[in-house]
């Protein structure tokens, strides 16, 4: 799972993170396996040259996010199972995001971990961050009850589980506000930030579908697999907090919206580039 989990520090928009969108994406649809040639030839549709997105290919099969496979004669690649079962979780995530309701639970991760586990200690707060848990003390984090499963996961990867207790609580009281208390148990500037970027960067896309159909083309699938890329790490980091605990000005929803519209006009165009994509990579193969 850690070397799975690496891939989320891909940063967004570079030739790694766009490649692992496009293959978390599309792989799936396409049988669970695609051709070298595919893959080479959608990335191209981004701007990427064959030998930058071969080199991409390689980083993430070091990351065991895919492994080569020959099928009929021609090189190709398919997902290991860790990542098959981190992209089931990153699609929960990206098209359903979290956001958590007054009455909803919470769960606190209370972990004793001795120095000679430091390493995974470490990797604890990593992995609890990631899925955008927040710290109470260095000890305690706390998350919504919706993500026990996933904590539970992570725990018991790392055999951990003996060293931490699970509380399961409502709404935590607090000596000051619960606004205060959250800004100092999550980023929540940074996480606003991301937010603010993807209104900024994509805000034209989501426009596209009041002004006219969107039609399958390089263009769409760029703008599309660009979109997906810029979002698919917020749905980690925001842990959806219920409105008490946000600034007034939370973009989170605005940022949610667009993401709606954008799937709604750009997916299916999108899905039949690369279709037809296939279909020409293929017929050239066999010639």
């Amino acid at each position: 799972m850690s070397a799975v989990l690496d891939d989320m520090d891909s940063r967004p928009g570079s030739t790694t993170s766009l490649l692992r969108t496009v293959i978390g994406l599309y792989l799936r649809d396409a049988g669970g396996w695609m051709s070298a040639k595919d893959i080479v030839a959608l990335m191209a549709a981004l701007g990427t040259s064959g030998t930058v997105s071969r080199t991409a290919l390689g980083r993430l099969r070091k990351k065991d996010v895919v492994m080569q496979e020959v099928r009929n004669g021609v090189p190709g690649f398919t997902l290991t199972d860790g990542a098959s079962a981190m992209l089931a979780r990153g699609d929960r995530r990206v098209y359903h995001p979290r956001s958590m309701s007054a009455s909803d639970p919470w769960c606190l991760i209370s972990f004793s971990i001795p120095e000679t586990e430091r390493e995974k200690r470490h990797q604890l707060r990593r992995r609890l961050h990631w899925i955008g848990c927040g710290t109470v003390a260095a000890g305690l984090w706390i998350c919504p009850d919706s993500l026990r499963v996933e904590v539970e996961e992570i725990l018991s990867d790392l055999e951990l589980r003996d060293m931490a207790t699970i509380f399961v609580t409502d709404t935590p009281l607090v000596g000051g506000s619960l606004r205060d208390a959250a800004s100092k148990w999550w980023d929540l500037d940074a996480v606003a930030e991301l937010h603010s970027d993807f209104i900024r960067e994509h805000g034209a896309a989501g426009a596209a579908r009041a002004g006219a159909a969107v039609h399958s083309s390089p263009d769409a699938f760029a703008t599309y697999v660009q979109c997906i890329d810029r979002w698919r790490i917020i749905p980690y980091l925001d842990p959806g907090l219920p409105s008490a605990f946000l600034p007034e000005d939370w973009p989170g929803g605005e940022g949610a919206d667009l993401f709606r519209r954008i799937v709604a006009a750009y997916a299916e165009p999108s899905a039949e580039f690369v279709r037809r994509t296939l279909k020409e990579t293929a017929g050239v193969t066999a010639s």
